[in-house]
């Protein structure tokens, strides 16, 4: 089914953004479970837009912060193009909405398909500078990702270094990292991991990849014992 003019009407309104191709900006939205051929599914574009995304960040937060170092550069960088921050930029635009997947998929808006909303997003930054270069791409990104780039927790530690660090303080343990439960189909996958740190609980965590349900496990491992502190949006996508 094609975007309905209206709903194309309401994705510019939400980008500023005139799309010049709808039929890309229809695979830009078209999980692979919903794809009526090889190709005409949002992989390819979230490619492209996870770089553009990297590259103008990385521009903004070089601009934004003269003086910091290249070490805190990269922490901010990996903070805002991580799934969370690129999932909460698709809720706020409300991408859920026209995002067209298989029957399977369901709750687009659930918090364990975070990640899907967040490739999403990085496809619809794709077509964006497939239409316009960084000239249009550029301006998008900054209305979503300049106030985020400002917060306080956007200097926040990758979580599984930061718990490999503190885990070293405890008697040099080292995280161990395991899957309980693999579910869903193969172009929708749910990992289920467990981290276990000698002489504390195990702490679990879900995502659509293995790496994603690590930094899960490691962020509610960090919480419980006190090393991280939530800050108001997590509480909020709790």
């Amino acid at each position: 089914m094609s975007l309905s003019t209206d709903a194309v009407h309401k994705l510019e309104e939400k980008t500023k953004h005139v799309f010049r191709d709808l039929g890309r900006l229809e695979r830009a939205l078209t999980h692979s479970s919903a794809r009526s051929s090889a190709g005409s599914d949002y992989e390819r574009l979230e490619f492209l837009g996870d770089r553009v995304l990297g590259l103008v960040i990385a521009d903004l937060l070089f601009r934004a912060y003269p003086t910091a170092a290249e070490g805190e550069l990269s922490l901010r960088l990996n903070s805002l193009v991580n799934a969370d921050t690129c999932a909460a930029v698709a809720d706020e635009i409300g991408l859920h909405e026209f995002i067209k997947t298989g029957s399977d998929v369901k709750g687009l808006a659930d918090k364990r398909l975070k990640s899907l909303r967040a490739d999403v997003v990085e496809s619809l930054i794709a077509t964006i500078y497939l239409d316009g270069g960084l000239e249009a791409a550029q301006p998008f990104i900054e209305r979503y990702w300049d106030a985020r780039s400002k917060g306080s927790n956007s200097a926040q530690r990758d979580p599984k270094t930061e718990l490999q660090e503190w885990a070293h303080q405890q008697d040099g343990a080292q995280p161990l990292y395991s899957v309980v439960e693999r579910t869903g189909p193969d172009h929708d996958p749910q990992f289920t991991i467990q981290v276990v740190v000698k002489g504390f609980e195990p702490a679990v965590g879900k995502g659509r990849s293995k790496r994603l349900a690590e930094q899960e496990a490691a962020i509610a491992l960090l919480y419980r014992e006190g090393v991280r502190q939530k800050t108001q949006e997590d509480t909020r996508n709790d």
